[in-house]
């Protein structure tokens, strides 16, 4: 079997050294090139036909962002972006998710010690997954522009959401993009949305404010102890686990520490949980794409217990992991396309449409 071929690209020689030994540790995968720029980049990537690159945003001669740009207009690929673990670092990774990347790593510090075998173990499974990525999908969002972008939903005519439903959306890779698509499809009296993105920690602020000046609905980082309000989205915090807990006279927010679970925190599974916990019936849940499976379970759990459920559909996800084991699981009520999401979102909360049975919708 051919070996996954990386180019790396980061003006750092120190990054480009450590990165280029975890890549090469890996039995599947080997660093065929590396480069301090965009420039040599280019050159090398005629020369070496990567199968994958990581790209460093703050460069020489070019930056990351513009290279993206050019490189999914001209050779689309997958790139996972190696950000820094800053407020801006973290403001220009979502754009470079916005323009077509495939995932990100926070860029590595050069005293990990260790955590470097986690670390590495998160680079190669991004490197690894980012093979299987859909690669039209991510063609597809690199070719939207600001002006063909879907507005915000401000007002829909004969729509009253029922009191007392919230939403729960579960994502990982290819889900900042597919939640942001789902969110604007919503209006500003859509009820409540609790939603957990595998985001790492100092991510998730700029994350949420940036879903916050798209949107209709009012998005927030969840903190502790915020009243599940209509009109309101509450994104998991990087590094911290989100549940709903039921409090006199609603429910609220809950962040804390507790061990990652399926490897994650915070974790889809935990959040899903949480609604059964707080014997939400009403409860309508999505599951948007990503890798691995956190979450699948706890949406089968979901759907015995009465809420419905709606995972992402292959041909409209980044990576058919988390919604195609659900899918085997028999976790779904209904697949759907992710521009479908939204509509059916309001089909389900509106209380002037019929109530509508738990049988597979198509």
């Amino acid at each position: 079997m051919d070996k996954i071929k990386v180019l790396v690209v980061d003006d750092s020689m120190v990054i480009r050294q450590l990165l280029k030994q975890m890549i090469n540790a890996e039995p599947d995968m080997e660093v065929v090139g590396t480069a301090a720029d965009p420039i040599i980049a280019r050159d090398k990537i005629k020369q070496l036909n990567p199968d994958v690159i990581t790209l460093d945003i703050e460069m020489p001669r070019m930056d990351g962002i513009t290279f993206l740009r050019n490189l999914m207009r001209l050779r689309p690929m997958p790139v996972v972006m190696i950000s820094t673990l800053t407020e801006a670092g973290a403001a220009i990774t979502m754009e470079a998710l916005d323009i077509g990347a495939f995932d990100f790593v926070p860029k590595p510090k050069e005293n990990l010690g260790k955590g470097l075998e986690s670390y590495a173990a998160d680079v190669t499974a991004k490197l690894r997954a980012s093979i299987q990525a859909n690669l039209g999908e991510l063609e597809r969002r690199s070719k939207r522009s600001s002006s063909d972008r879907p507005k915000a939903i401000l007002k829909v005519t004969d729509y009253a959401p029922r009191a007392g439903q919230i939403i729960a959306i579960g994502a990982s890779t290819g889900g900042t993009e597919a939640i942001k698509d789902v969110l604007m499809g919503l209006p500003a009296n859509c009820p409540p949305v609790v939603i957990t993105q595998h985001i790492p920690e100092r991510f998730s602020a700029s994350y949420a404010a940036r879903m916050n000046s798209c949107c209709s609905m009012t998005v927030h980082e969840a903190e502790n102890n915020q009243k599940l309000m209509p009109g309101h989205a509450y994104i998991a915090r990087g590094g911290y686990h989100l549940t709903i807990k039921k409090v006199q006279g609603g429910y609220v927010t809950h962040i804390d520490e507790k061990p990652p679970v399926n490897r994650h925190r915070p974790s889809v599974e935990v959040l899903f949980d949480s609604v059964i916990a707080c014997g939400l019936k009403n409860t309508v849940a999505v599951m948007l794409t990503g890798m691995g499976a956190d979450g699948s379970e706890a949406m089968l759990r979901m759907k015995e217990f009465g809420c419905y459920t709606i995972i992402q559909d292959e041909n409209s996800s980044v990576v058919w992991g988390m919604p195609g084991v659900a899918f085997k699981l028999g976790a779904h009520c209904e697949v759907k396309a992710l521009h479908k999401i939204s509509k059916r979102l309001l089909d389900l909360t509106n209380r002037r449409t019929e109530k509508l049975s738990r049988k597979d919708a198509g």
